[in-house]
């Protein structure tokens, strides 16, 4: 990735995320920034960015920021330059399947809730549609 260093600011438009909230992730060490400006400023990197990414799409699906904290280590170490064996890559790997495959659970869960939940809208609609004045003409 590139070495363009953006402030907190781009980097919450970049990401939806709250000034706050990237705040928070880093006190908790989950984004720490590449740097600080001369003036303190708290300056971010593409791979920052794409950290607080992994981050944002994994806290609808209801993951704690300690199992957010696994992943990325997970993911830090096999993205590494550091010679990993084949055991601990293996390992690696099969905690990264584990969230893939929580994530899907969480995923189909949430489907199951739009879909009661269009049902119900639909259900209003068709309430509002029997008894609006135009109806009963």
């Amino acid at each position: 990735m590139n070495d363009k260093q953006m402030q907190i600011g781009e980097v919450a438009a970049r990401t939806e995320l709250s000034l706050r909230t990237i705040r928070h992730y880093e006190e908790t060490g989950l984004v720490i920034p590449s740097a600080r400006s001369q003036g303190g400023f708290r300056l971010y990197t593409e791979t920052d960015v794409a950290r607080l990414m992994v981050i944002r799409r994994m806290k609808p699906l209801g993951f704690t920021l300690e199992q957010m904290r696994d992943l990325l280590d997970a993911t830090d170490r096999l993205d590494s330059d550091d010679a990993l064996d084949d055991g601990e890559r293996e390992v690696l790997l099969e905690r990264i399947r584990t969230y893939r495959q929580a994530a899907a659970e969480q995923v189909e869960k949430l489907r199951v809730q739009l879909a009661r939940a269009e049902d119900f809208a639909g259900t209003l609609e068709a309430r509002l549609e029997r008894n609006s004045p135009a109806a009963q003409v």
